[in-house]
């Protein structure tokens, strides 16, 4: 089934005016889509929700929560890094993972609907 636009007539100035805000959002809008694209990754979105949780981890931290060996977690947080979503720091020969500061209010409303109380601290 085929939809068809129907309009009597075009508001020309309601769609000028449109594209001109389409344009000045584009930067952004692209950066949120890049964003998107990385968490679309059940395996990097899961590695985000944790991030979230824990505020910083280690590759051998997130290889254990997630099953995972730790090659295959470093080329997901290698993508991760390069897309701005994450940053390193080295401590001694450790290297922990943040969420970036700037995309943290990007990620949290995404993850917010699957957050879960804890019910025990960890120690």
């Amino acid at each position: 089934m085929a939809t068809s636009c129907i309009r009597v007539f075009a508001d020309a100035a309601h769609i000028e005016h449109g594209k001109q805000r389409l344009a000045a959002a584009a930067p952004g809008l692209e950066s949120i889509a890049a964003v998107l694209a990385l968490a679309g990754n059940e395996v990097r979105l899961k590695m985000l929700f944790l991030l979230l949780d824990q505020q910083q981890l280690c590759v051998c931290d997130l290889a254990d929560v997630l099953q995972m060996n730790v090659s295959a977690i470093s080329q997901h947080l290698r993508k991760l890094k390069d897309g701005g979503v994450v940053q390193a720091r080295k401590v001694g020969q450790t290297v922990f993972y943040t969420l970036t500061p700037a995309l943290r209010p990007l990620v949290e409303p995404l993850l917010a609907s699957v957050s879960i109380p804890l019910t025990a601290s960890v120690s």
